[in-house]
């Protein structure tokens, strides 16, 4: 069955300049599709034509009869006083408006034996079960705890809300609403890692339609099942995720390519003879010059494929100044606090020459602050804080700020930069910014493009360490892929906040993780680190509670052969964590002469050993179960 037909849809803003242009294509029930294209392509105004909100200029659209549709990226106006709680209860005004009439038939019914209002309760209340209304508080719990609304949070206005919590609130509305068909526009944009992870493992198991415009290379991978991208107005269809979507699209033009050098091969042996037949021609013999005529109609018949093109990458390469010295960049005893809340203490952090370090966390734990105190556009409440002597410092903040926005590109790389016209001009055509383009004011400039505009006034910067606040955020996939063009060519050091998993996988060789008030040092790809917290995620589960005690206790499910698992798993338990015990009284000998390494060993034995002990507490109740299970 088709959830979603578009059939020859054209839309134009500016006359003689179509965004849409014949766009079909169909999505069927169940299917994960990602939609693809460059921004301005289309793709979000395809998106609120389906909903309604915009009309198109020719062509049609369909959605299958029945089926509710909803979009993430419209955060709906509500009366000034709702909470962010009342907004979530929304999501179930049908089951609100069920139970409420089931409340009134039970008041009339008390009163008025008609057979007639005892059958309309009947199917009601049958309904309104098999909607869920008697789960509806689990079902919130289970999703505000998924995308991290807290109770707090439940309880503020949404009004007061900032724009990616309003779209976080509005993700959790949409997902009670049960909607059988999701529009997703750019949903990971303001989520974290956990959120995001949590987004990904919901629509796993979410049985309705999904199409999702993004720019989260790894989302992508993992949720969607087909590519359709929006080129020039049209669609091309891609068979596969986000990975397959690049190979196939590589291979297409290579395909093209091959076939545009073939064709014209072909044509230039044509051209060179149909010259030579003119030249013959000139002798005045008719058959030669109408031999001639024919071949270059034959030419131009074989004329039948463009040349391919890509999309051009950035011309830009980081500044670099020489580093001397090991010596980048020591914490000590670090912290800081905001509003009553301590964001981070006791950080004892040291950098060295050459690394790259992806500072993770969830939103509000206090990356961005941590930087600004790096910076020195915080103070820190207590802590020392060096830099190395010869370090300068590059950085690209989350939010940009330029002081004169109304200036055009041009005037602010010639007061940023003091240079001439032409240099500007060329800088700013290597971050494709050309024509008329260079003349707007930065304010009319998309927050991409301004990520970009800095960027570009960051490259001509001598820098060796180079620190970058979600520098993905706001971009393309192609923009995404040129900037990791410049930060893969940069030989410097490397901070940088970021929720692109693309973008970590690539560039992190060390992991500063922030939760709970302090800083995990992980040295190690984003890849290792997974699977370390993978482990001591398994390690560290809590044990199965047993069953509490009863005069006659049941039977356990497979006799003792259960228990006998259980013990041998707890063996293991116990034998890998006092083989990592092992490992660590090692390590604590070779790092003996750093104080800081040699705390933090000291600090993960003393953790593991209360975890050993609890590890031993279960093994032991389980083998005395076990052995009186035996009899």
């Amino acid at each position: 069955m088709i959830d979603i037909s578009v059939s020859n849809l054209s839309k134009e803003f500016e006359v003689g300049k179509k965004i849409l242009d014949g766009l079909t294509f169909q999505v069927d029930q169940g299917e994960r599709v990602g939609l693809l294209g460059r921004n301005g392509a289309g793709k979000t105004t395809l998106f609120r034509m389906l909903t309604g909100e915009l009309d198109w200029d020719e062509g049609e659209i369909h959605i299958a009869p029945g089926k509710g549709l909803g979009l993430i990226s419209q955060i709906p106006v509500y009366p000034p006083a709702y909470t962010v709680e009342d907004v979530l209860q929304t999501a179930f005004r049908r089951l609100h408006d069920m139970e409420r009439e089931l409340g009134e038939l039970t008041g009339r019914m008390a009163g008025d034996s008609d057979p007639a209002l005892l059958k309309r309760y009947d199917a009601l209340s049958a309904a309104f079960e098999a909607g869920g209304g008697y789960d509806t508080a689990t079902a919130l719990n289970k999703v505000c705890n998924g995308l991290l609304i807290s109770r707090d949070m439940r309880s503020q206005l949404f009004s007061s809300l900032s724009g990616g919590e309003k779209t976080r609130v509005n993700l959790a509305r949409l997902i009670l609403e049960d909607t059988d068909i999701l529009l997703l526009d750019e949903p990971t944009n303001h989520l974290d890692l956990r959120a995001t992870e949590w987004l990904e493992e919901y629509l796993d198991k979410y049985k309705g339609t999904v199409l999702a415009i993004s720019h989260d290379r790894w989302f992508l991978d993992r949720v969607v099942q087909r590519v359709i991208e929006i080129q020039d107005g049209r669609a091309e269809f891609y068979a596969g995720n986000y990975s397959f979507y690049v190979e196939e699209k590589e291979r297409r033009y290579q395909e093209k390519l091959k076939q545009y050098e073939k064709e014209q091969a072909k044509i230039g042996q044509l051209e060179k003879a149909a010259e030579q037949l003119r030249i013959w021609a000139y002798s005045g013999n008719d058959k030669t010059f109408k031999r001639a005529q024919s071949m270059e109609k034959r030419i131009e018949r074989l004329r039948t494929t463009d040349k391919p093109t890509r999309e051009r990458r950035l011309d830009m390469k980081f500044g670099e100044r020489e580093f001397r010295g090991d010596e980048v960049l020591t914490i000590k005893e670090l912290k800081k606090s905001f509003d009553g809340r301590t964001l981070f203490d006791h950080v004892n952090l040291e950098v060295v020459g050459g690394e790259r370090i992806a500072l993770l966390g969830d939103n509000g734990t206090g990356k961005s602050t941590l930087l600004k105190i790096l910076l020195g556009e915080e103070e820190p409440d207590s802590g020392k804080l060096r830099m190395g002597p010869t370090v300068k410092v590059g950085y690209l903040p989350q939010i940009i700020h330029f002081d004169r926005p109304e200036r055009n590109l041009v005037d602010t790389m010639l007061y940023a930069q003091d240079c001439s016209t032409q240099t500007a001009r060329n800088r700013l055509a290597a971050f494709n910014f050309r024509g008329e383009d260079v003349f707007k004011p930065v304010s009319a400039l998309s927050g991409g493009e301004q990520s970009r505009l800095r960027l570009c006034m960051l490259m001509d910067e001598k820098i060796n360490l180079l620190i970058l606040d979600e520098p993905t955020n706001h971009l393309d996939i192609a923009s995404r892929e040129w900037i990791e063009d410049a930060v893969a060519e940069y030989e410097g050091n490397l901070l940088f906040v970021s929720h692109d998993r693309y973008f970590i996988k690539q560039f992190a060789t060390r992991i500063w993780m922030l939760e709970d008030g302090h800083i995990t040092d992980f040295r190690g790809t984003f890849e290792e680190f997974r699977a370390a917290r993978d482990r001591a995620g398994a390690q560290t589960a809590p044990p199965v509670k047993a069953e509490p005690e009863k005069k006659e206790k049941p039977k356990r499910p497979g006799g003792t052969k259960e228990l006998e698992k259980q013990v041998a798993a707890a063996e293991r338990a116990v034998a890998k964590a006092e083989e990592r015990q092992y490992e660590l009284s090692l390590k604590a000998e070779e790092v003996s002469s750093n104080y800081l390494e040699l705390q933090k060993v000291y600090e993960e034995q003393k953790a593991l050993e209360e975890e050993i002990a609890a590890l031993y507490t279960q093994w032991e109740k389980l083998a005395a179960e076990l052995e009186e299970a035996r009899g």
